[in-house]
Protein backbone atom coordinates (compact mmCIF):
# COMPACT_ATOMS: atom_id res chain seq x y z
CA UNK A 1 0.00 0.00 0.00
CA UNK A 2 1.16 3.69 -1.06
CA UNK A 3 1.43 5.80 2.18
CA UNK A 4 0.05 8.74 -0.07
CA UNK A 5 -3.14 9.65 0.69
CA UNK A 6 -6.43 10.03 -1.62
CA UNK A 7 -5.55 12.90 -4.00
CA UNK A 8 -9.10 14.87 -3.33
CA UNK A 9 -9.64 18.90 -3.12
CA UNK A 10 -9.10 18.80 0.44
CA UNK A 11 -5.70 16.68 0.54
CA UNK A 12 -4.33 19.42 -2.23
CA UNK A 13 -4.95 22.15 0.43
CA UNK A 14 -3.46 20.77 3.45
CA UNK A 15 -0.05 19.47 1.17
CA UNK A 16 -0.10 23.00 -0.07
CA UNK A 17 -0.76 24.61 3.54
CA UNK A 18 1.92 21.80 4.46
CA UNK A 19 4.51 22.96 2.13
CA UNK A 20 4.10 26.31 3.37
CA UNK A 21 4.88 25.39 6.63
CA UNK A 22 1.39 25.81 7.53
CA UNK A 23 0.98 29.91 8.25
CA UNK A 24 -2.61 30.18 9.78
CA UNK A 25 -5.58 31.89 8.18
CA UNK A 26 -4.02 32.54 4.76
CA UNK A 27 -4.83 31.72 0.97
CA UNK A 28 -3.37 27.70 0.79
CA UNK A 29 -1.91 29.46 -2.55
CA UNK A 30 -1.00 33.19 -3.38
CA UNK A 31 -1.48 33.95 0.01
CA UNK A 32 0.47 36.95 -0.12
CA UNK A 33 -1.36 39.82 -2.41
CA UNK A 34 -3.78 43.01 -2.59
CA UNK A 35 -7.25 43.30 -3.18
CA UNK A 36 -7.39 46.18 -6.07
CA UNK A 37 -10.93 47.31 -7.99
CA UNK A 38 -11.38 48.88 -11.43
CA UNK A 39 -13.45 48.51 -14.82
CA UNK A 40 -13.53 46.78 -17.90
CA UNK A 41 -14.76 48.01 -21.36
CA UNK A 42 -15.29 45.12 -24.03
CA UNK A 43 -13.92 45.36 -27.15
CA UNK A 44 -16.60 45.79 -30.51
CA UNK A 45 -14.77 41.84 -30.98
CA UNK A 46 -15.81 40.46 -27.73
CA UNK A 47 -18.48 39.31 -28.98
CA UNK A 48 -17.52 36.88 -32.12
CA UNK A 49 -15.53 35.15 -29.06
CA UNK A 50 -18.11 34.77 -26.58
CA UNK A 51 -21.67 35.49 -25.61
CA UNK A 52 -21.09 36.06 -22.25
CA UNK A 53 -22.15 39.56 -20.77
CA UNK A 54 -19.13 39.40 -18.28
CA UNK A 55 -17.32 39.96 -21.24
CA UNK A 56 -19.70 42.02 -23.54
CA UNK A 57 -20.61 44.49 -21.33
CA UNK A 58 -18.54 47.03 -19.73
CA UNK A 59 -18.95 46.75 -15.34
CA UNK A 60 -17.08 46.82 -12.50
CA UNK A 61 -13.63 44.81 -11.49
CA UNK A 62 -13.02 43.56 -8.30
CA UNK A 63 -9.22 41.84 -8.78
CA UNK A 64 -6.59 40.94 -6.31
CA UNK A 65 -2.59 41.05 -7.36
CA UNK A 66 -0.58 38.15 -5.74
CA UNK A 67 2.82 36.80 -5.43
CA UNK A 68 2.40 32.50 -5.58
CA UNK A 69 3.15 30.05 -2.82
CA UNK A 70 1.65 29.90 0.76
CA UNK A 71 3.79 31.88 2.72
CA UNK A 72 2.22 35.03 3.12
CA UNK A 73 6.10 36.34 3.87
CA UNK A 74 7.83 35.42 0.74
CA UNK A 75 9.76 38.10 -1.30
CA UNK A 76 8.63 40.46 -4.04
CA UNK A 77 12.04 39.89 -5.57
CA UNK A 78 11.70 35.71 -5.36
CA UNK A 79 11.79 34.67 -9.26
CA UNK A 80 11.08 30.96 -8.38
CA UNK A 81 7.21 31.60 -7.74
CA UNK A 82 4.38 32.76 -9.60
CA UNK A 83 2.69 36.35 -9.43
CA UNK A 84 -1.12 35.97 -9.87
CA UNK A 85 -3.96 38.39 -11.16
CA UNK A 86 -7.58 37.40 -10.10
CA UNK A 87 -10.74 39.40 -11.50
CA UNK A 88 -14.31 39.11 -11.13
CA UNK A 89 -16.23 41.20 -14.27
CA UNK A 90 -19.63 41.43 -14.92
CA UNK A 91 -22.82 41.77 -12.48
CA UNK A 92 -24.59 39.57 -10.16
CA UNK A 93 -26.55 38.02 -12.70
CA UNK A 94 -23.49 37.30 -15.34
CA UNK A 95 -20.45 37.22 -12.81
CA UNK A 96 -17.28 35.73 -14.51
CA UNK A 97 -14.25 34.93 -12.02
CA UNK A 98 -10.99 34.31 -13.95
CA UNK A 99 -7.76 33.21 -12.34
CA UNK A 100 -4.33 34.24 -14.35
CA UNK A 101 -0.68 33.58 -13.44
CA UNK A 102 2.60 34.08 -15.23
CA UNK A 103 2.99 30.98 -16.19
CA UNK A 104 1.54 29.76 -19.60
CA UNK A 105 1.07 25.76 -17.99
CA UNK A 106 0.41 24.25 -14.25
CA UNK A 107 2.29 21.68 -12.47
CA UNK A 108 0.68 18.85 -12.49
CA UNK A 109 -2.16 17.17 -14.91
CA UNK A 110 -4.01 15.29 -12.70
CA UNK A 111 -4.89 15.64 -8.83
CA UNK A 112 -2.70 12.26 -8.03
CA UNK A 113 0.12 13.85 -9.75
CA UNK A 114 0.11 17.43 -8.15
CA UNK A 115 -0.71 15.69 -4.68
CA UNK A 116 2.77 13.72 -5.30
CA UNK A 117 4.36 16.34 -6.34
CA UNK A 118 3.40 18.39 -3.14
CA UNK A 119 4.16 14.87 -0.85
CA UNK A 120 7.48 14.83 -2.59
CA UNK A 121 8.01 18.68 -1.34
CA UNK A 122 6.55 18.21 1.96
CA UNK A 123 8.93 19.60 4.78
CA UNK A 124 10.86 16.91 7.28
CA UNK A 125 11.81 17.17 10.72
CA UNK A 126 14.01 19.71 9.84
CA UNK A 127 11.22 22.28 7.85
CA UNK A 128 13.74 20.71 4.99
CA UNK A 129 12.06 19.14 2.00
CA UNK A 130 14.27 16.23 1.19
CA UNK A 131 15.82 16.61 -1.99
CA UNK A 132 16.44 13.11 -3.30
CA UNK A 133 12.64 12.99 -3.15
CA UNK A 134 12.22 15.85 -5.17
CA UNK A 135 14.77 15.26 -7.91
CA UNK A 136 13.05 11.09 -8.15
CA UNK A 137 9.96 12.56 -8.67
CA UNK A 138 10.84 15.26 -11.09
CA UNK A 139 12.92 12.57 -12.90
CA UNK A 140 9.70 10.19 -12.93
CA UNK A 141 7.11 13.37 -13.71
CA UNK A 142 9.28 15.58 -16.24
CA UNK A 143 6.16 17.50 -17.25
CA UNK A 144 5.64 18.72 -13.71
CA UNK A 145 9.11 21.13 -14.10
CA UNK A 146 7.60 22.79 -17.52
CA UNK A 147 6.14 25.64 -14.96
CA UNK A 148 9.06 25.96 -12.79
CA UNK A 149 11.23 26.29 -16.13
CA UNK A 150 9.82 28.64 -17.91
CA UNK A 151 9.62 30.79 -14.66
CA UNK A 152 13.25 30.67 -14.04
CA UNK A 153 14.48 31.12 -17.28
CA UNK A 154 12.15 34.74 -17.25
CA UNK A 155 13.51 38.08 -15.63
CA UNK A 156 12.01 38.86 -12.15
CA UNK A 157 8.72 40.94 -12.64
CA UNK A 158 9.82 44.59 -11.84
CA UNK A 159 5.64 45.59 -11.40
CA UNK A 160 2.49 43.68 -10.62
CA UNK A 161 1.30 46.07 -13.25
CA UNK A 162 3.70 45.34 -16.12
CA UNK A 163 3.38 40.98 -15.89
CA UNK A 164 1.63 39.29 -18.98
CA UNK A 165 -0.72 36.81 -16.51
CA UNK A 166 -2.34 33.60 -18.20
CA UNK A 167 -4.79 31.23 -17.85
CA UNK A 168 -3.65 27.94 -17.89
CA UNK A 169 -6.96 25.91 -18.90
CA UNK A 170 -8.65 25.75 -22.07
CA UNK A 171 -11.70 27.39 -21.53
CA UNK A 172 -15.02 26.43 -23.83
CA UNK A 173 -16.56 29.59 -25.12
CA UNK A 174 -19.78 30.05 -26.85
CA UNK A 175 -20.39 33.56 -29.01
CA UNK A 176 -23.66 35.38 -30.30
CA UNK A 177 -23.27 33.04 -33.20
CA UNK A 178 -23.90 30.01 -31.21
CA UNK A 179 -20.99 28.65 -32.28
CA UNK A 180 -18.52 27.17 -29.58
CA UNK A 181 -14.90 26.69 -29.15
CA UNK A 182 -11.75 26.67 -27.13
CA UNK A 183 -9.49 29.48 -25.76
CA UNK A 184 -7.10 30.16 -23.31
CA UNK A 185 -7.14 33.64 -21.70
CA UNK A 186 -4.18 36.00 -21.57
CA UNK A 187 -3.53 39.15 -20.03
CA UNK A 188 -1.60 41.07 -21.41
CA UNK A 189 -0.16 44.68 -19.93
CA UNK A 190 -0.60 47.90 -21.94
CA UNK A 191 2.15 49.74 -21.49
CA UNK A 192 4.35 46.48 -21.80
CA UNK A 193 6.52 43.92 -19.91
CA UNK A 194 8.32 45.60 -16.70
CA UNK A 195 11.19 42.81 -15.47
CA UNK A 196 14.21 43.51 -13.13
CA UNK A 197 17.73 42.01 -13.92
CA UNK A 198 19.94 40.43 -10.93
CA UNK A 199 21.23 43.38 -9.86
CA UNK A 200 18.19 45.78 -9.94
CA UNK A 201 16.14 43.00 -8.06
CA UNK A 202 18.88 42.78 -5.42
CA UNK A 203 18.04 46.38 -4.51
CA UNK A 204 14.84 46.08 -4.14
CA UNK A 205 13.08 45.64 -0.99
CA UNK A 206 10.70 42.12 -0.07
CA UNK A 207 7.53 43.89 -0.05
CA UNK A 208 8.12 46.65 -3.04
CA UNK A 209 5.26 45.49 -5.31
CA UNK A 210 2.39 47.26 -3.42
CA UNK A 211 4.47 50.54 -3.57
CA UNK A 212 5.24 49.94 -7.08
CA UNK A 213 1.52 49.29 -8.09
CA UNK A 214 0.35 52.13 -6.27
CA UNK A 215 2.23 54.54 -7.50
CA UNK A 216 1.12 53.19 -11.08
CA UNK A 217 -2.51 53.53 -10.30
CA UNK A 218 -1.73 57.01 -9.00
CA UNK A 219 -0.59 58.07 -12.64
CA UNK A 220 -3.72 55.64 -14.13
CA UNK A 221 -0.73 53.07 -15.67
CA UNK A 222 -2.67 50.07 -14.62
CA UNK A 223 -4.26 48.80 -17.70
CA UNK A 224 -4.45 45.30 -19.23
CA UNK A 225 -5.90 43.91 -22.60
CA UNK A 226 -7.56 40.55 -22.06
CA UNK A 227 -7.03 38.61 -24.64
CA UNK A 228 -8.54 35.49 -26.02
CA UNK A 229 -6.01 32.58 -27.97
CA UNK A 230 -8.25 30.76 -30.66
CA UNK A 231 -7.77 26.95 -30.46
CA UNK A 232 -6.97 25.02 -33.60
CA UNK A 233 -7.28 21.19 -34.47
CA UNK A 234 -5.71 18.45 -32.23
CA UNK A 235 -4.75 21.68 -29.90
CA UNK A 236 -4.96 19.83 -26.30
CA UNK A 237 -7.44 20.56 -24.06
CA UNK A 238 -6.68 18.43 -21.42
CA UNK A 239 -3.46 18.66 -20.55
CA UNK A 240 -2.82 21.80 -18.82
CA UNK A 241 1.31 21.26 -18.07
CA UNK A 242 1.68 21.62 -21.96
CA UNK A 243 1.27 24.90 -24.04
CA UNK A 244 -0.96 24.90 -27.37
CA UNK A 245 1.69 24.01 -30.24
CA UNK A 246 3.05 27.52 -31.10
CA UNK A 247 0.92 29.27 -28.79
CA UNK A 248 2.75 32.32 -28.55
CA UNK A 249 2.00 33.17 -32.65
CA UNK A 250 -1.75 32.07 -32.23
CA UNK A 251 -4.34 34.13 -33.40
CA UNK A 252 -5.96 36.34 -31.09
CA UNK A 253 -8.74 38.48 -30.28
CA UNK A 254 -9.16 41.21 -27.61
CA UNK A 255 -11.97 41.18 -25.39
CA UNK A 256 -11.54 44.28 -23.52
CA UNK A 257 -9.66 46.17 -21.36
CA UNK A 258 -9.29 46.16 -17.31
CA UNK A 259 -7.87 49.38 -16.09
CA UNK A 260 -7.12 49.30 -11.95
CA UNK A 261 -8.04 52.29 -10.15
CA UNK A 262 -7.33 51.96 -6.65
CA UNK A 263 -6.79 49.70 -3.90
CA UNK A 264 -9.87 48.19 -1.82
CA UNK A 265 -9.38 46.64 1.58
CA UNK A 266 -8.11 43.13 2.10
CA UNK A 267 -11.51 42.10 3.49
CA UNK A 268 -13.61 43.27 0.09
CA UNK A 269 -11.52 39.97 -1.47
CA UNK A 270 -11.21 38.16 1.43
CA UNK A 271 -14.75 37.79 2.56
CA UNK A 272 -15.37 35.20 -0.62
CA UNK A 273 -13.08 33.31 -3.24
CA UNK A 274 -12.25 34.06 -6.55
CA UNK A 275 -14.15 30.87 -8.00
CA UNK A 276 -13.15 29.64 -11.23
CA UNK A 277 -15.96 27.71 -11.73
CA UNK A 278 -18.46 30.84 -11.56
CA UNK A 279 -18.77 31.63 -15.32
CA UNK A 280 -21.34 33.21 -16.98
CA UNK A 281 -22.94 31.93 -19.87
CA UNK A 282 -21.09 31.83 -22.73
CA UNK A 283 -18.14 30.58 -20.83
CA UNK A 284 -18.00 27.23 -20.16
CA UNK A 285 -16.24 25.03 -17.95
CA UNK A 286 -12.48 23.90 -19.01
CA UNK A 287 -12.48 19.56 -19.16
CA UNK A 288 -8.89 19.16 -17.39
CA UNK A 289 -9.27 17.08 -14.30
CA UNK A 290 -7.42 20.03 -12.41
CA UNK A 291 -9.90 22.50 -13.25
CA UNK A 292 -13.01 20.15 -11.98
CA UNK A 293 -11.28 20.15 -8.48
CA UNK A 294 -9.97 23.96 -8.13
CA UNK A 295 -14.05 24.91 -7.11
CA UNK A 296 -13.79 22.67 -4.38
CA UNK A 297 -10.55 23.41 -2.73
CA UNK A 298 -11.06 27.22 -2.98
CA UNK A 299 -14.34 26.81 -0.74
CA UNK A 300 -12.22 24.04 1.56
CA UNK A 301 -9.48 26.74 1.25
CA UNK A 302 -11.60 29.63 2.64
CA UNK A 303 -13.01 27.77 5.59
CA UNK A 304 -9.74 27.01 6.53
CA UNK A 305 -8.85 30.72 6.67
CA UNK A 306 -11.87 32.04 8.58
Amino acid sequence: MSDVPAATPASIVDALKAVAGNPPKVRASFAKGWCVRGTYTPSDRAGEVTRSQSFTRPSRVLARFSVGGGNPAVADTNNLVLRGFSFKLGDDDHRSDILVESAPVHFARTLDQMLAFLEARRPGPDGKPDMAKVKAFSAANPETLNQANYIAARPVPGSLAGTTYWGVHSFPATNVANETRFIKFKVVPAGGEITLNADEARTKPADFLRDDLGARIATGNVRFNVMALLDRPGDPTMDVTIRWPDEDHREEVRLGTIVITGFEPDQACDASIFNPANLADGIGHPPDEIFAARRAAYTISLAKRR
